[in-house]
């Protein structure tokens, strides 16, 4: 096996590294505060090719590998996990579930906006009743004539306020649980569709994150994704890939949190020496590199398993897991590395730690992932 990027993948991973030196990192802290992001990332992303990647040229994606995009993400997520999820849903979510299951028309209408960054898609599955629970959605989408008319409402839905489009999952017939689900691709200015902001979250302060509400909201037959009753298995694929994306930024936050202390150490001094020099501040700072590394791997592995073909759900869910329970562990560590200084947002380790600590519960919790390993090994599903 030869983990060696190729010169393709390196000019990739340098790219975005400067992307993120340049038009990220700097405003991280103050787009935290603000709890906003600035809006001109998004064209930014997109002129670099960032929403495109592994989406076809001919629909205006910027092409490239599942581990480049890894790479870029791992960046992203190092620098600010709120611009991080911006494309983690709407090229990881959207655009490539478009690319997946869309009709010709679908891909034309939509793929060249998400890729370039003209327009943001977001990914409208969970509901205020159903989060793991996600096949006994509520949201009803009625057909009337050569239209479907769609209620509901949609909780904690990333990009939520910023979309133009969203993926929507809504029952369209009474067949209990998951089989009665479809999908469609929503314009977020369709009359009837409302939308709230969500303040006051704990880490992705800056991540545009809303409430959907939508009444007597009418859209063509066109706008359904796929085939009718099929949803379910559209929402759980695209879900397996975007856990992917989610940990290659949590491997972004645990190498930032690496970083943060090894730098801290050799600079901060007690009892007349660095502290890098006591053994257990090294310890605190080898438990770091060893989940940075193995995070890291696991990712990579799932990307290689998705660009040879071969199923990877399973091992998007050891990724998913491992690496964000990883984020968590590698910025408390870093947090305890710096002290006191590490509970002020002058340094970085403490927004670590909040935007670390959402990574286990969205895109499917940790326990939701042990489920899946565990019916993946037994055979025996516990739902």
């Amino acid at each position: 096996m030869n983990l060696e990027l190729s010169e393709e993948q390196e000019a990739v991973r340098r790219l975005a590294e400067d992307f993120v030196a340049r038009e990220v990192a700097p405003h991280a802290v103050a787009w935290d505060r603000a709890e906003e992001v600035d809006r001109a990332i998004v064209k930014k992303l997109g002129a670099v090719g960032f929403l495109g990647l592994t989406v076809p040229e001919e629909y205006g994606g910027s092409g490239g590998d599942h581990l480049a995009y890894c790479l870029v993400t791992e960046e992203l997520g190092r620098g600010d996990s709120s611009v991080r999820g911006i494309v983690s849903v709407s090229l990881g979510l959207v655009a490539k579930t478009v690319a997946a299951w869309g009709t010709e028309e679908q891909k034309r209408e939509w793929l060249p906006r998400l890729a370039s960054g003209e327009a943001l898609g977001c990914f409208g599955l969970t509901e205020p009743g159903t989060g793991s629970d996600a096949g006994n959605l509520v949201t009803r989408a009625v057909r009337d004539g050569d239209d479907y008319r769609i209620s509901g409402t949609k909780m904690f839905i990333t990009n939520g306020t910023w979309a133009e489009v969203v993926l929507l999952f809504a029952r369209t017939n009474d067949t209990p649980g998951h089989k009665g689900v479809s999908a469609f691709l929503v314009p977020t200015d369709t009359p009837g569709l409302t939308r709230r902001a969500i303040h006051g979250k704990l880490g992705l302060r800056g991540q545009a994150t809303a409430e959907l509400v939508l009444e007597d909201v009418r859209v063509p037959a066109a706008a359904m994704l796929g085939p009718e009753g099929k949803g379910f298995s559209i929402a759980m694929s695209a879900l397996a890939k975007g856990r992917m994306s989610v940990a290659a930024g949590c491997v972004g936050i645990a190498q930032a949190a690496l970083d943060a202390a090894v730098r801290y150490a050799g600079e901060r001094e007690q009892f007349g020496r660095p502290i890098a020099s006591y053994q257990l501040v090294q310890e605190l700072i080898s438990d770091i590199a060893v989940d940075v590394d193995a995070a890291r791997l696991l990712t990579w592995r799932v990307a290689d398993l998705i660009d040879r073909g071969l199923d990877f759900a399973t091992a998007a869910s050891k990724a998913k897991l491992y690496a964000s329970e990883a984020a968590v562990r590698a910025a408390n560590n870093a947090l305890q590395v710096f002290g006191g200084y590490g509970y002020i947002d002058e340094y970085p380790v403490g927004k670590l730690l909040r935007d670390a600590r959402v990574m286990t519960l969205y895109e499917g919790t940790s326990q939701i992932q042990k489920l899946i390993i565990g019916r993946a090994l037994t055979g025996v599903s516990a739902f």
